[in-house]
């Protein structure tokens, strides 16, 4: 009995070691292994061995079956990756760091205009940071001063997770971690998506874009936070643009502003853009609140801030002629396609 085992396990090395397929390696299980099989037969001769020698040739038969079996599986698997190995290589090989010869898609014009504002800011030392989607309530509200049952809360119904986060209702919702993420001064933009429960219509969407910046720094004045927008318009609109600054209301910001800019597409003469005004409201701002400063911890005897917020759908409608803000969002290619050469 035990010469016998030896002989099928050296008969089982002999085979495999001539496979060249997995149908092999399974005829061979079969022929070893299998109802009928080689070793599967030497378990019914056991009651044949002396009671004396019956636990050691069981063991050793035992050990044999596990042996084949690790045998052909090691075999197979060996097979498999030659295989997949021979299939990769007769694969044709594309080079992905060579440049593309030929743009065959385009940029989304929110994009586009994305990209534009993004440069103008780094290139006057500005951060780009991305913002989280789904906002813890402190960071969404309180950090930015919107405590419990402000009445800033109702203007910015929202969407609430099971978890008690919330999907953010504006850019805002980024301020505080910035402002404890970077060493002072700090100049930062932060682009996103934000979701309100809105009705929607021409003019209003519940998923929008917006584009907020903030900078700290000792001695930060309106002076600076005029600047700053007055150069990021005039490069996107690519000419001299006037701003001027009009009172708002933003719990986060104090004293806070609405931005104008003269209509850069009559001059402020009144056009159907402008609505006939000669102005276009375009940028909320004002000094970062006290208290904001010290929810980031900072110090707002020693520091102050400016934010200034960007609504980036309405500076792409303006910039692209769309006069519905749902196109934005509505995968609308007959649009989007004409803005291909801006890509």
């Amino acid at each position: 009995m035990q010469d016998r085992i030896k002989e099928i396990l050296s008969y089982a090395r002999e085979k495999l070691e001539k496979i060249n397929s997995s149908a092999e390696c399974q005829s061979l299980r079969v022929e070893l292994l299998g109802k009928s099989g080689k070793i599967t037969e030497l378990f019914r001769f056991m009651k044949e061995v002396p009671n004396e020698k019956k636990g050691e040739v069981g063991k050793m038969l035992n050990d044999a079956k596990s042996d084949v079996e690790k045998m052909i599986s090691a075999k197979e698997t060996f097979l498999a990756d030659l295989e997949l190995e021979k299939q990769i290589n007769s694969v044709e090989k594309i080079d992905i760091t060579i440049p593309s010869t030929e743009c065959t898609g385009s940029l989304h014009p929110r994009t586009i205009i994305q990209h534009e504002i993004e440069e103008v800011f780094k290139s006057m030392g500005f951060v780009v940071e991305d913002g989280n989607e789904v906002e813890t309530e402190y960071n969404n509200f309180t950090a930015v001063n919107v405590p419990e049952n402000h009445p800033a809360r109702d203007m910015q119904d929202t969407f609430w997770l099971d978890n008690g986060q919330v999907l953010k209702t504006h850019t805002s919702a980024a301020q505080n971690r910035i402002l404890k993420k970077y060493p002072l001064p700090i100049r930062a933009i932060f682009p996103g998506r934000c979701f309100r429960n809105e009705d929607t219509d021409a003019g209003h969407e519940n998923t929008f874009f917006q584009l907020e910046g903030v900078i700290v720094d000792k001695d930060v004045s309106v002076g600076n936070l005029i600047y700053f927008m007055k150069e990021m318009l005039s490069k996107i609109f690519k000419k001299e643009v006037e701003v001027r600054l009009r009172p708002g209301f933003f719990p986060f910001t104090e004293p806070s502003f609405e931005m104008d800019v003269r209509c850069p597409f009559c001059d402020g003469h009144g056009c159907s853009t402008c609505k006939q005004g000669g102005w276009i409201e375009l940028c909320p701002c004002g000094m970062i609140h006290p208290e904001v400063l010290k929810n980031g911890g900072i110090d707002p005897e020693k520091y102050s801030g400016c934010a200034f917020g960007l609504g980036l759908d309405r500076m792409t409608m303006l910039s692209f002629g769309i006069n519905d803000i749902r196109e934005l969002n509505s995968g609308n290619l007959k649009l989007f396609k004409q803005f291909k050469l801006k890509a």
